[in-house]
């Protein structure tokens, strides 16, 4: 059987997760994973591991702090290495939003009065207000907006928009709403010819494969490893030669020590430490499907990423095609996924009944999803949507199930 041909043995996939034989979870469908992940066993076990044997201060000589300090190093190399940077460009922080927030701190050195910021109505706000606060240095922010008919941030648009002052664009790789993948290689080139920096939100498309960053020649990344299968962490990305150059938001002491210039408090030990399960729950993924054992471990989470793909558009096209179908529901983004032009985040509106009461009704019969904004607002807004009431949002992963998807087909049909 080649490679192309293989499918994502869906059994071996859930038994890897502690969840789905828990009490409390084990009758529930989750499609809510957009807000965040269950956890593999690995990440479970290097977690106690850490917190029974090394929850110590780190970096010290004595073997426990050794063994710490060397298990939140090979955490922070794995990841690099998994996303297509070096160690040198990796942060781990607190969040997403925090790491953002951090990040706009130090670009403020770049803003004069004048100066543009764009930043879209499509992302989440952690990608939005922290940039929008770049006003008060003298910043013109500038609005890159979602065309209302296809929800799409159109490159047309940009290219209107984008100049010589413009020093920052902020866009998401893919709306946490929207669920459109956008193309964050060809937004980059274009920024990249007006010297501007781009940061780019991975938060809703890492979950779905993890990026090439250097492929994508965005100049900072982040993503949320809450939602890849790992603790409440974030990881942000920095090219090596613009981080070198960032006023310090750390401690004085660690001046030109970047990346650590950009994680004040520095990272939370025994998570860091426990990233090492995503890692191992990988490669078991990996040698559990192929045979070639002398890829290199990108290569080797590229054809994960590829297995995951091909198991995810199998979940969404049926749900997509249904909620398309309804001239009551209000599907927003594509109604197909081809070539992982979108991820498996499906929002959608009723126009007979609202959002929070279709949320209890799935909620009644074992579909763990919600109604929210789910803090992109403003997207929200753009498509005439009440952000308080907002959308159901139902978001999968590659351990759901096709049987998962067509019970919620049933139930939504008998109740809708």
């Amino acid at each position: 059987m080649t490679s192309e041909n293989i499918k994502l043995d869906i059994d071996y996939v859930r038994s890897q997760f502690p969840a789905f034989k828990d009490p409390l979870c084990k009758d529930w469908s989750f499609f809510e994973n957009a807000g965040g992940s269950y956890v593999p066993q690995q990440v479970v076990d290097q977690l106690n591991k850490f917190m029974v044997s090394t929850k110590v201060q780190p970096y010290a000589e004595y073997p426990m702090s050794k063994i710490a300090g060397n298990n939140m190093d090979k955490a922070t190399e794995i990841f690099a290495e998994m996303i297509n940077a070096n160690k040198k460009e990796i942060i781990i922080g607190g969040s997403t939003s925090i790491n953002l927030y951090v990040l706009s701190n130090a670009l403020r050195y770049l803003i004069k009065r004048g100066d543009e910021v764009i930043v879209t109505n499509q992302d989440h706000e952690a990608n939005i207000s922290p940039w929008r606060r770049l006003k008060e240095s003298g910043a013109n922010i500038v609005e890159w907006k979602i065309d209302k008919n296809t929800h799409e941030l159109e490159i047309s648009e940009l290219k209107k928009l984008i100049n010589n002052k413009t020093k920052i664009l902020a866009v998401t790789h893919c709306s946490n709403i929207v669920g459109s993948v956008n193309d964050l290689k060809e937004i980059s080139k274009i920024a990249h010819k007006y010297n501007t920096i781009v940061i780019g939100d991975g938060v809703s498309y890492a979950p779905h494969g993890f990026p090439d960053v250097k492929d994508l020649e965005v100049d900072f990344y982040t993503f949320s490893l809450y939602k890849t299968y790992g603790p409440h962490l974030g990881l942000l990305y920095g090219k090596e030669k613009i981080l070198k150059k960032l006023p310090n938001q750390n401690h004085q002491f660690l001046e030109n020590q970047y990346p650590y210039t950009l994680n004040p408090g520095g990272p939370n030990h025994e998570e860091l430490s426990s990233l090492i399960g995503i890692y191992e729950y990988f490669e078991n993924l990996y040698n559990h499907h192929f045979s070639n054992k002398k890829l290199k471990f990108f290569d080797r989470i590229q054809k994960v990423n590829n297995l995951i793909a091909k198991h995810e558009e199998n979940l969404a096209n049926p749900l997509l095609k249904y909620l398309s179908s309804r001239k009551d529901i209000k599907l927003i983004g594509k109604k197909t996924i081809k070539n992982k032009d979108r991820a498996p985040t499906i929002s959608f509106t009723s126009k007979k009944h609202s959002s929070k009461k279709i949320s209890k009704i799935l909620n009644k019969n074992f579909i763990a999803t919600r109604n929210d904004n789910f803090y992109a607002w403003r997207c929200l807004n753009a498509l005439d949507i009440n952000s308080d009431d907002g959308v159901i949002r139902i978001s999968m992963t590659h351990y759901n199930t096709e049987k998962e998807v067509k019970n919620l087909i049933k139930i939504l049909d008998k109740n809708l």
